[in-house]
C-alpha cells in the first residue's frame, strides 16, 4: 500500500502531521494559521500588540526584527563600496549635486539615494571626424559634403576632411557644463575650420598652409571649448584631405601640373645662377687683383724710374760726357731692340746682294733669332764719332746707332 493509505496506524503526511480519521490531504490551513500567528507575535512585540499571554514571543518577535533592519543596514552600506579603475576619476553627486571627485581606487559613498558616482575616463583619447565618417564594420568611409565644403578667402570652394583627437582634462565640467560633449566639440570644430579656411587662399589651404590651417584651427578650437567651460583639450586637428570639389578637380589638376612646371622652370633658373654668379664674381675679383697688381708694379716702377732719373742726373753733374754716351747707347738698344733692322756694307763690294725681306724677317721672328746685323767697317765708325769699346758694344748687342 501507499505510505499515505487512510486507515494505517502511524500514517504521517509530509509535514510531519498526524493525519484524523476519514482526511483526504495535509491540515494546509492550520498550516497557514501558525504563520499568521508567527508573524502576529513578531509585529506585535515591536509595537505593544499581541496581548498578556504573548509576553515573550513578542520579545523575540522584537529581537527578530532588529537583526533583519541591522543585516540591511549592513548591505545598504554595503552597496556604496565602489572602484574606480586606471585612468578615471569618480564625480560623486549627492542628491545631484557634485560633492568631490574621487581618484583610481577602492572608495566607498553614502548610498543610493543619497549619492551616487560618475566614472569618467580621463585618459582615453577620442576621436571625431568631420567632413565624413568611417565605417568600423566595412573599413570604408562616407562623405559628409555639408561638413566638408567649405569656402576660402579668394572665393573658391574647397573639399576638407578633418579627424579631432581630444581627452577629458575635468570630469565635473565634462559632466555638467555641456549636455552633450560629442556634439558640442563637433560644432565648434566645424566652426573653428571654417573661420580659418575663409581666412586662408585655396592655393595656400592645399599646399604648404595645410599644415598651418591644422595648426590655427586646433588653437581656436581649445578656446572655444575653455570659454564653453566644456572640460575637453583637443590634442590635434589633423587634416585628412584637402582637395577641390570633384567638379572641378580635373581643371584645378592641370593648374597644379603648370605650377609645378613654372616651380621647377624656376628652380633650374636659380641653379644656373648658382652656377654663373660665382664664377663671375670670382672672373671680377681676379680682374680686380690684376688690375692692383697692375697699379703696384707701375707705381713700383715709377718709383724706381724716379731715383735712377736722380741718380743718373748726379752722375752727368760729375761725368757729363760719359753720362750722355752711355745714355744714348741704353736708349738706342731699347729702341733698336724690338725692331727688325738690316745693315748692308755696300764699301765692301760691287756685286748685288738679293734680301728676299718679306721672308727673312718673318722667318728670324718666327725663329726667336736676333736680326743680322753686318760689322761696321772703320770708315763707318769713324764717321760716326764711336771709339774701338763702343764699336764692340754695338756689336755685342746687334744694333748700331
Amino acid at each position: 500500500m501507499a505510505w499515505n493509505e487512510p486507515g494505517k496506524p502511524g500514517d504521517k503526511d509530509p509535514w510531519g502531521q498526524r493525519r484524523k480519521s476519514g482526511a483526504g490531504g495535509p491540515d494546509i490551513d492550520r498550516i497557514v494559521k501558525d504563520i499568521q500567528q508567527k508573524f502576529a507575535g513578531l509585529f506585535g512585540g515591536l509595537f505593544g500588540g499581541g496581548g498578556g499571554g504573548g509576553g515573550g514571543s513578542s520579545h523575540a518577535g522584537g529581537f527578530g526584527f532588529g537583526l533583519i533592519l541591522a543585516v540591511a543596514l549592513v548591505i545598504w552600506l554595503a552597496t556604496g563600496f565602489y572602484i574606480v579603475n586606471q585612468g578615471e576619476h569618480g564625480v560623486v553627486l549627492r542628491f545631484g549635486q557634485k560633492n568631490e571627485i574621487t581618484q583610481a581606487g577602492l572608495r566607498w559613498h553614502l548610498p543610493f539615494p543619497i549619492e551616487k558616482v560618475e566614472k569618467v575616463n580621463v585618459e582615453k583619447v577620442s576621436t571625431i571626424e568631420i567632413g565624413y565618417r568611417s565605417n568600423p564594420r566595412t573599413g570604408g568611409k562616407s562623405k559628409v559634403p555639408k561638413e566638408a565644403l567649405m569656402l576660402t578667402e579668394d572665393e573658391n570652394i574647397i573639399d576638407i576632411e578633418f579627424a579631432v583627437q581630444y581627452k577629458i582634462k575635468d570630469a565635473a565640467e565634462y559632466l555638467f557644463n555641456v549636455r552633450d560633449p560629442e556634439i558640442t566639440i563637433a560644432q565648434a570644430t566645424e566652426s573653428a575650420v571654417r573661420e580659418v579656411v575663409g581666412k586662408s587662399t585655396l592655393d595656400f589651404a592645399l599646399t604648404e598652409g595645410r599644415d598651418q590651417v591644422s595648426r590655427s584651427s586646433r588653437e581656436l578650437l581649445q578656446q572655444i571649448l575653455d570659454r564653453y567651460k566644456t572640460g575637453v583639450h583637443i590634442v590635434t586637428v589633423e587634416t585628412q584631405k584637402a582637395q577641390p570639389p570633384d567638379e572641378v578637380k580635373p581643371a584645378f589638376d592641370d593648374a597644379v601640373k603648370a605650377r609645378e612646371d613654372e616651380q621647377r622652370l624656376i628652380n633650374e633658373a636659380e641653379a644656373y645662377a648658382n652656377d654663373v654668379i660665382p664664377r663671375a664674381r670670382g672672373g671680377a675679383a681676379r680682374l680686380i687683383q690684376e688690375a692692383e697688381g697692375y697699379k703696384s708694379s707701375v707705381i713700383a716702377r715709377a718709383d724706381g724710374d724716379a731715383r735712377r732719373f736722380s741718380q743718373i742726373a748726379n752722375e752727368y753733374v760729375k761725368a757729363p760726357a760719359v753720362t750722355r754716351e752711355r745714355l744714348y747707347l741704353e736708349t738706342m738698344e731699347q729702341v733698336l731692340s724690338s725692331t727688325t733692322t738690316i745693315f748692308i756694307d755696300q764699301k765692301a763690294g760691287n756685286n748685288l746682294i738679293y734680301l728676299p725681306l718679306d721672308k727673312l724677317v718673318p722667318m728670324g721672328e718666327a725663329a726667336g733669332a736676333a736680326p743680322f746685323v753686318p760689322p761696321l767697317t772703320e770708315a763707318d765708325a769713324a764717321a760716326r764719332g764711336t771709339t774701338g769699346r763702343g764699336r764692340t758694344d754695338l756689336r755685342s748687342r746687334g744694333a748700331t746707332p
